[in-house]
């Protein structure tokens, strides 16, 4: 797991809780942010796929 990985949990992580809190006290807004902080959680992970499959690849043409 690289750092794209945690950064990506630890987003949607915190995402997750503002989007609840958001629902539950009916906070429109800290629902919405809670979603933002989802999606950029998502793309925080995709970038760490990517970063896994290059180096996946790197490592095969050394062999």
């Amino acid at each position: 797991m690289d750092r794209e990985h945690v950064k990506g949990a630890a987003d949607k992580a915190k995402g997750a809780i503002k989007e609840g809190a958001g629902k539950l006290t009916g906070d429109k807004d800290l629902e919405a942010e809670g979603k933002m902080d989802k999606a950029k959680g998502s793309a925080h992970n995709a970038a760490g796929d990517v970063k896994d499959a290059a180096r996946d690849t790197a490592d095969a043409l050394k062999k």
